[in-house]
């Protein structure tokens, strides 16, 4: 009997003992799922860190092609705006130019036309001063007076275009503008002075319509 007592106390304890491995047993495999959860967090906190720091890496490279691609667009849009700006300059420049020319032509045109009326004239006005030189003291007061007032009438509405007479008598003979046809020696006038005009000549703005037909002393 004692050993039957002896045998189950032995029991007893085994049995506990067995409990108490088991339960160290389920501590040990507690702990390490707990290990291994923890470094599947630790991982799992790595590799989102990794992400995020990729994402971050990726999120600057794409702002920075943004910004590359942006400053390129910007440039070439100011290249094409300072290209528009360059022919716009251009064209104005152009009818500027065009303008002007077109003015010049038409000035041009309106003055050849008007020196080419006034040549015609001129020799009506060389009708006029003969008459008017040759007066005779026998001729109609009245009639001669009026030869002369249509004369003074021709010459002021000519002087209103721009056509003035060439000074001549006491001038230096001046080729570009004195024609000489006659020539004299003598002491009492200076050497190339214009003694006398046999037909007046004009001009019309810097145009000579007519040289001064003139005697000249050497």
């Amino acid at each position: 009997m004692a050993d039957h007592k002896a045998h189950g106390k032995a029991t007893s304890e085994e049995k506990k003992q067995t409990k108490q491995d088991v339960r160290e047993e389920e501590l040990k495999n507690q702990e390490a799922e707990a290990k291994a959860e923890a470094k599947a967090e630790a991982a799992e906190t790595a590799d989102a860190k990794d992400t995020e720091a990729t994402e971050q890496e990726d999120t600057k490279a794409t702002e920075k092609e943004d910004t590359k691609a942006a400053e390129k667009e910007d440039t070439k849009a100011a290249e094409k705006i300072a290209a528009l700006q360059d022919q716009v300059l251009r064209q104005m420049a152009e009818f500027d130019n065009f303008r002007k020319r077109t003015e010049k032509e038409k000035e041009q045109s309106f003055s050849n036309g008007a020196a080419s009326v006034v040549e015609k004239l001129l020799p009506i006005i060389d009708n006029f001063e003969r008459a008017i030189a040759s007066r005779k003291e026998d001729t109609d007061a009245a009639y001669a007076d009026g030869v002369e007032m249509i004369y003074k009438q021709f010459n002021t509405v000519l002087e209103g275009l721009g056509i003035k007479a060439i000074e001549a008598v006491g001038k230096e003979f001046d080729p570009s503008l004195h024609n000489a046809v006659m020539h004299i020696d003598d002491e009492n006038y200076g050497e190339n002075e214009v003694v006398e005009e046999l037909q007046k000549g004009y001009t019309y703005g810097d145009t000579v319509l007519r040289h001064s037909m003139v005697k000249v002393a050497n």
